[in-house]
């Protein structure tokens, strides 16, 4: 259907026809409200994964909610109200949707016709009056709506081996804000549960400082060394049912919309397109990447394409088998076998939305169309050996392996030297790497061009920020690094993708481009700066603002730092430091930012003014702020000059918190960015809100 001008909203048959694509009933708005006519009581336990709403536009929002049968196998018809007022006096439109087995007994519903920039609040019920919790949504501004936009960012929530406590704490501060600064949505960029799950008998000791808590039970599953993954279609529907009985997230999902994205964890922790490495190499697994998408599907309300059958709230699993693949597409990048084909088109996830005029949302899938990670190749893994330098990937390495036929304008080396050791390039007749696959990168930067909105929000599951030591700088005494100047901390993300990120920035700086905001996850930690295709000795040429947040739960590099890397190694002080009846000091986001002098330094002297005196300009001159220890949210603030981020951290969330606010704040920072004109560098300016930053001065 062909995108009708925002302005003008569609109509009944219109929004019939969307709501069928998208697998949704439709609840589309009356001429005038009326009261509610309908007995109800809240019946929370027959509706036990929530209420929850999903991907808002200026005049509609999918609602959604699961709700089995107390006995047998037929579940009750359901009603949905949505009213102007949480009293239900002005309900503006109803529909009746019936749940049904093959969908695990959730329902979907586009509640159409409604108002822009208006909260509404709905409910379910069945013929006997036994309902749901009210749930609470917001509609998107209209287009040439100019007011600022607000929203938060999350990912990464390991309910297996910690606690929600950011929501507790995002809806506390959410309550304490007048209307017009409340968050409009939340943006959850991924990991929304953790396929690899942990049952407590199996593993006794803890998780770093962690007690293991049992959240899923997979009904068939299969266990590898101490730890379970899902195999078949109920086992991911049981993750989602585990995590979804989380009272914090289920509150969250309960008072905003959400607009999701998945990452890794949602199908395999190892996985890409249909296939996945669960440690023997890489297997074909279209089945359980169907499986997969089909309970993504099924829990998360979302405007995503499917394949097959057009009726309301059904998913046609396409049918495959487990395949594996032996050929790749010319570009050495998909792998063409088709039961892999058939399961990475089953559903696609890329998409965008807007909020008036200062926010267009373009969200892209960073798992389905991504090639195998060339440095995971066993070629590279004594030649590149940097076990006695953190396991840092050399930076040239990275550079020449990724842009494959394509490095130094199309001649690479032969050989790559690292030290005394050599290897012989398995990449240099191969095409550049790529995360998003050619048709899906076409249609981002299609919609990086048209554009309209002055703030271009990437909804990136993945962190693009390079995380580098200079180990160029280390002193003889500790060792020489073999490579050229920089390891990388991270080689999986678009850090360790740097050829196609090269090629989105270019495109946005010869475009004129501006607002272009990359927000991400991923990385259990939080960063901002600006993005620049490279990094001193080479050209440095912002285009693009980008913060990663921290995760929800999930543990960060500091946590793994403390509890693995003893005084003894020799270059513990470039990523912690125990000073005697003090906590823990993280070192790794001092060195990031200053380099490996500055933090020797501090290391041998305690004094700060001494170390900063030694740092190295060059090393992350992009990076305004880095803590690969926090935990917490993310909210940003978008208006017609000015974007503001503000990074919320909450202590380590290894025990619920039980009170109203969530718990005690860490810090709170805050980044602001005034929109730039073409050719112009975007800057950041910091302000500490609230609290003590880590140690990343």
């Amino acid at each position: 259907m062909a995108e009708k001008t925002r302005s003008a909203s569609l109509n009944r048959r219109e929004f019939a026809v969307a709501a069928a694509a998208m697998g949704a009933s439709l609840a589309f708005s009356a001429p005038a409200a009326r009261a509610s006519k309908r007995s109800w009581k809240e019946r929370r336990d027959l509706y036990p994964q929530g209420v929850a709403s999903g991907d808002p536009t200026f005049d509609s929002v999918i609602l959604w909610t699961r709700c089995p049968p107390a006995s047998g196998n037929t579940a009750a018809k359901l009603a949905v109200e949505v009213s102007q007022d949480e009293s239900f006096q002005n309900v503006v439109a109803t529909a009746l949707v019936v749940p049904a087995a093959e969908n695990d007994w959730t329902v979907r519903v586009l509640a159409a016709g409604l108002k822009p920039a208006t909260t509404y609040w709905y409910r379910f019920s069945d013929a006997r009056g036994m309902g749901s919790r009210i749930g609470r949504t917001r509609t998107a501004p209209a287009d040439d709506d100019d007011r600022p936009v607000n929203f938060a960012f999350v990912s990464c929530q390991d309910e297996n081996t910690g606690y929600n406590n950011a929501y507790r704490r995002m809806l506390y501060d959410d309550r304490q804000k007048p209307e017009a600064d409340q968050l409009d949505f939340v943006l959850h960029l991924g990991d929304f549960f953790y396929e690899l799950v942990w049952y407590p008998e199996d593993r006794t000791k803890p998780y770093y400082s962690r007690k293991i808590r049992d959240i899923v039970r997979y009904p068939t599953g299969r266990k590898i060394a101490d730890y379970h993954i899902p195999v078949d279609l109920p086992d991911y529907r049981a993750a989602f049912k585990g995590y979804l009985a989380d009272p914090e997230l289920a509150d969250a999902r309960a008072n905003w919309p959400f607009v999701c994205m998945w990452d890794n964890h949602e199908f395999s922790w190892r996985g890409f397109q249909g296939l996945t490495d669960d440690g023997k190499g890489v297997v074909g697994a279209q089945t359980r990447r169907v499986a997969a998408a089909q309970a993504w599907f099924e829990y998360q309300p979302a405007r995503v394409r499917k394949v097959g059958n057009q009726d309301l709230n059904r998913f046609d699993a396409p049918n495959v088998v487990d395949a594996d693949v032996a050929k790749f597409d010319y570009q050495g990048r998909i792998a063409e076998e088709p039961n892999n084909i058939a399961a990475i088109n089953g559903l696609k996830l890329f998409r965008h939305l807007r909020w008036g005029k200062n926010v267009e949302l373009i969200l892209t899938d960073n798992r389905s169309f991504r090639g195998y990670l060339v440095a995971n190749d066993d070629r590279a893994s004594e030649p590149l050996d940097t076990s006695a330098f953190l396991d840092l990937f050399p930076q040239e390495a990275a550079e020449i392996l990724d842009a494959g036929k394509a490095y130094n304008d199309g001649h690479p080396p032969d050989i790559i030297t690292f030290g005394s050791k050599q290897l012989a390039n398995y990449r240099k007749d191969k095409e550049p790497q790529s995360i998003l696959g050619q048709e899906q990168k076409a249609w981002f930067l299609e919609q990086l061009r048209g554009a309209k909105a002055t703030w271009k929000i990437w909804g990136n599951s993945q962190g693009s920020l390079d995380g580098r030591f200079d180990m160029k700088n280390l002193p003889p005494e500790l060792g020489k690094w073999p490579g050229r100047d920089y390891g990388m901390l991270w080689i999986d993300d678009w850090q360790g993708y740097r050829y196609e990120r090269g090629e989105i920035l270019d495109f946005v700086k010869a475009n004129g481009i501006t607002g272009v905001t990359s927000v991400c996850g991923d990385r259990h930690c939080f960063m901002a700066g600006v993005l620049s295709k490279a990094l001193p000795p080479q050209d440095y040429e912002p285009v693009a603002l980008e913060f990663v947040g921290s995760s929800i739960s999930s543990p960060g590099a500091v946590e793994v730092y403390e509890t693995n890397v003893h005084d003894t190694e020799k270059l513990h002080a470039l990523l912690v430091r125990r000073p005697p009846g003090k906590l823990p000091e993280p070192m790794v986001n001092f060195t990031m930012l200053h380099g490996v002098a500055a933090s020797l330094t501090y290391d041998k002297t305690g004094d700060v003014k001494q170390a900063l005196a030694r740092s190295n300009p060059e090393v992350a001159p992009h990076l305004t702020f880095a803590d690969l220890g926090g935990h917490g949210y993310s909210a940003v603030r978008a208006s017609s000059d000015t974007l503001e981020t503000e990074f919320v951290c909450i202590p380590r969330p290894i025990e619920r918190s039980t009170a109203d606010d969530g718990g005690p704040v860490m810090y709170r920072v805050r980044f602001r960015a005034k929109i730039w004109q073409p050719g112009q560098a975007p800057t950041l300016e910091r302000e500490v809100i609230e609290g003590a930053l880590p140690f990343s001065t």
